[in-house]
């Protein structure tokens, strides 16, 4: 198999250490989660990097089905934290539970200036792309 992307190993155990070795930069990219069909429509993105306050739905595991505000983003763990997603301690302590952001889905997107910037460069970069596979139709 010829190798797709010279700046990605293909090795399995680099992969993992550049994964789990990766700076807060590039697991906000990593910690990304998919957007609810209507949100894809309008803003024409597919995912986007989770941030606090954004209402997600749970899609996978035994949480799947619930919604709620993300109440942190705990890159060190590659988790998000849902609010009334919390499990009692033997001593009776409640602690939230982590759940992954691609097993989530955004419903709800908390926007700002930056965040609106994000969503039209993707926005654009998308809308590029389809000009450019239509134009090597049209030559084909």
């Amino acid at each position: 198999m010829v190798k797709l992307n010279k700046a990605i190993h293909s090795s399995r155990r680099k992969s993992r250490k550049a994964h789990f070795d990766a700076p807060s930069s590039v697991r906000r990219v990593i910690m990304s989660a998919p957007l609810s069909k209507e949100l894809r429509e309008k803003y024409n993105a597919r995912s986007i990097p989770v941030r606090k306050d954004d209402e997600v739905q749970v899609i996978r595991g035994s949480n799947k089905g619930r919604e709620g505000k993300i109440i942190s983003v705990y890159r060190l763990k590659y988790v998000v934290h849902i609010e009334r997603l919390t499990r009692e301690k033997a001593n009776g302590q409640s602690v939230p539970i982590g759940i992954h952001p691609s097993k989530c889905v955004v419903t709800k997107l908390k926007l700002d200036k930056d965040r609106e910037k994000i969503l039209e460069r993707i926005s654009k970069g998308r809308e590029m792309r389809i000009k450019v596979e239509k134009a090597k139709k049209r030559g084909d």
